[in-house]
């Protein structure tokens, strides 16, 4: 349970730094009245501190990051948004079709790497065997199997892209592809 006195600490640590505090969120306002409300609030938490704010290291610096914290929040609460204008393209909530039909591509480009390749591509990202099982199944330290995986998923890709003709939107996701004749 906090004090609901205001104990002598916390007064004169506020008469010391208050003028300051006001300038600071200001300045970062540029609006004195909302700048004198965030004040009030963080003098309120510094209050139900009550007595344990005497036992503070540096009164000044728990003020700032109080008063930080507040203003903080406020711009979060108050961001102002943009609108978007009516041309942009609502963003679809499921993956375009070109994902699913890629499945279509990805046996005959994974027949094409090396067999290195294809087994860490096989076991780690469609069997979900975790790297760490890999490189046990392989005799090889941790690092060198996530290299392996990393080398194999990176040469995958490149022949996804020049194979397949598979299209990234700017986000990275597919977007679409050209399949090619079995």
């Amino acid at each position: 349970m906090t004090d609901t006195w205001a104990p002598t600490c916390l007064m004169a640590a506020w008469h010391a730094h208050e003028g300051e505090l006001h300038r600071w969120l200001t300045r970062h306002l540029n609006d004195p009245v909302t700048a004198q409300d965030l004040l009030q609030d963080v003098f309120i938490k510094a209050l139900r501190q009550g007595s344990r704010f005497c036992d503070v290291a540096n009164a000044r610096a728990w003020l700032f990051e109080v008063s930080r914290n507040a203003l903080t929040d406020h711009l979060r609460r108050h961001h102002d948004l943009d609108a978007l204008p009516d041309d942009v393209p609502a963003l679809e909530a499921d993956p375009p079709a070109a994902v699913d039909s890629l499945a279509t591509c990805l046996p005959r480009v994974l027949s094409e790497l090396s067999e290195a390749d294809r087994d860490a591509i096989v076991q780690c990202d469609l069997n979900g065997m975790s790297q760490e099982d890999y490189a046990q199944k392989l005799g090889i330290t941790l690092p060198g199997a996530k290299s392996r995986v990393q080398r194999a998923r990176k040469r995958l890709r490149e022949r996804l892209l020049t194979s397949c003709k598979v299209v990234l939107n700017a986000r990275g996701a597919v977007c679409c592809f050209t399949p090619r004749p079995p």
